[in-house]
């Protein structure tokens, strides 16, 4: 079995007075494809929100890579080895594609993609390197927040709804390019409405229902567990 690269136990956040999680215990090995479900509000992006420290409070134990984070800042966070693409995509509109490509630091030591791997993952920001943020399709902004995560070296990516409203070319496309990551051994969660998006390109998924884990499976349990979703998620 290969060696833990995310290990969530008794992890609680809240927001202000919101108390958002509770317990949630998760593990993920490195190189899987691991998928949390739930509807919305279950605590999805929360998860992915505490993990980077990003809540208004959290306790419990985040373990990346066998290193304790939960007393530690975001910044602190990220320089470990997390890339973290959130829903809202943070594009800077004043800069070009490529600009937004090389903002975020390299990690030390860490062999990142290559910028040449990384255009040849998505052509079309090859071929729209030079243009403003503003004037990048939503599929575009969506290549290049993954695209920006890769870059930096992080080898644990937390990917939230990120086939959300896009055109199905596009969805097909961030498929591939998740099956490519996981080719080179990038961890992946995954967060995501879209089912049919995520039921195939993962391992193992995690049922989320009220800030807490309700069920775990495999992708070979997936067609016995399809009741069970359809009452959870109306899938």
């Amino acid at each position: 079995m290969a060696r833990e690269s995310l290990k969530l136990a008794g992890l609680e956040a809240w927001y202000g007075e919101s108390h958002i999680l509770h317990g949630v215990e998760l593990t993920v090995h490195e190189g899987e494809v691991v998928t949390l479900l739930g509807r919305n509000g279950a605590g999805r992006t929360t998860t992915l929100r505490a993990i980077m420290g990003l809540v208004g409070a959290r306790t419990g134990s985040v373990q990346i890579g066998g290193v304790e984070t939960i007393e530690l800042p975001p910044h602190r966070i990220a320089r470990i080895g997390v890339g973290y693409c959130p829903e809202e995509r943070g594009i800077f509109s004043g800069l070009s594609a490529e600009e937004n490509l090389m903002l975020p630091p390299r990690l030390k030591g860490a062999e990142a993609l290559q910028i040449e791997e990384i255009y040849a993952m998505f052509p079309n920001l090859r071929e729209r390197a030079t243009s403003p943020g503003t004037r990048l399709s939503g599929g575009e902004q969506q290549m290049l927040a993954v695209a920006r995560i890769l870059r930096t070296g992080s080898r644990l990516l937390l990917m939230d709804e990120i086939s959300e409203g896009l055109a199905p070319v596009i969805v097909q496309k961030l498929g591939d390019v998740i099956r490519t990551l996981k080719t080179k051994g990038f961890t992946v969660v995954l967060v995501e409405q879209n089912f049919r998006f995520a039921a195939p390109l993962a391992d193992r998924f995690y049922v989320m229902e009220g800030g807490r884990i309700v069920k775990q499976f495999e992708q070979s349990e997936l067609s016995s567990q399809m009741g069970m979703l359809h009452e959870f998620l109306g899938v």
